[in-house]
């Protein structure tokens, strides 16, 4: 069975049809989800539909893109959210240069305290990185016995040795279906004990479902591009991210 390592159950359009989106899922093999947040609103959101739905796991964090609304006293609040039993990480953190919705500072700032947060209890991250190679790599050599995910991976593959140096797994979306896309190449010299998989739905729908919402049943297609890429089976692929994901988030121990 697959696991979606990162979707957001909580956008209007998977969260109203919630049951149909997990039973298409099922019917495509996926049995686990993890439902990242941004913000600590829809934190809240994903603590509920975890907790509401058993195949659901939740995480907690800011977005680089929230980070200069985030509220004053966050780290409390950021916290109390993190104790819940179907929390599985800190996230979704990190930085992301190429839209510039806010500060670099700020960023650097958030993420950073998150990351203090994540040892502090104990959790792995989720983390974004868009055109900020540089300092999420200087960041992160900051906190040596910390573990995650990057996300939606898209950088070079000097970038993700270096990460799995550091002990983080590379976690590919629907982006590495896309014609002309450097990715499979990227992904074709990861080793299989450093992948997930994940579709970031609503957004990042592979190939055929390109340009339409994206959801869960259709992490099955990054899958299969990887056991393409990778000239193995899909069950091979399902059976080693599965147990990815599950080493580093700990799913039933929760």
């Amino acid at each position: 069975m697959l696991t979606d390592t990162h979707c957001h159950l909580y956008y209007k359009d998977l969260k109203k049809d919630i049951h149909n989106v997990i039973k298409r899922a099922s019917d495509s093999g996926v049995d686990k989800f993890v439902c990242v947040s941004t913000n600590l609103n829809d934190a809240q959101e994903c603590v509920e539909l975890a907790e509401n739905f058993k195949p659901i796991w939740a995480t907690a964090g800011i977005h680089p893109h929230d980070a200069k609304n985030a509220p004053i006293k966050f780290e409390d609040e950021l916290k109390i959210l993190l104790n819940n039993k179907k929390i599985v990480a800190v996230g979704e953190i990190g930085l992301d240069y190429f839209r510039g919705l806010t500060d670099q500072k700020i960023q650097k700032k958030y993420f950073r305290k998150q990351l203090e947060i994540a040892i502090e209890m104990k959790l792995p991250i989720v983390f974004h990185n868009r055109e900020a190679d540089k300092d999420i790599i200087s960041t992160l050599s900051d906190f040596p016995n910390l573990k995650g995910v990057a996300h939606c991976f898209s950088s070079t593959i000097e970038t993700a040795e270096k990460l799995i140096e550091l002990g983080f797994l590379i976690s590919f979306s629907g982006n590495l279906t896309f014609k002309n896309s450097q990715l499979p190449e990227v992904a074709s010299k990861i080793p299989l004990s450093s992948l997930l998989v994940e579709t970031d739905s609503p957004y990042l729908s592979p190939v055929p479902f390109r340009g339409k919402p994206n959801e869960p049943a259709r992490v099955r297609y990054v899958a299969e591009k990887l056991a393409d890429i990778h000239n193995c089976s899909l069950e091979t692929i399902a059976k080693r991210t599965s147990e990815n994901a599950q080493k580093l988030f700990k799913f039933s121990i929760r």
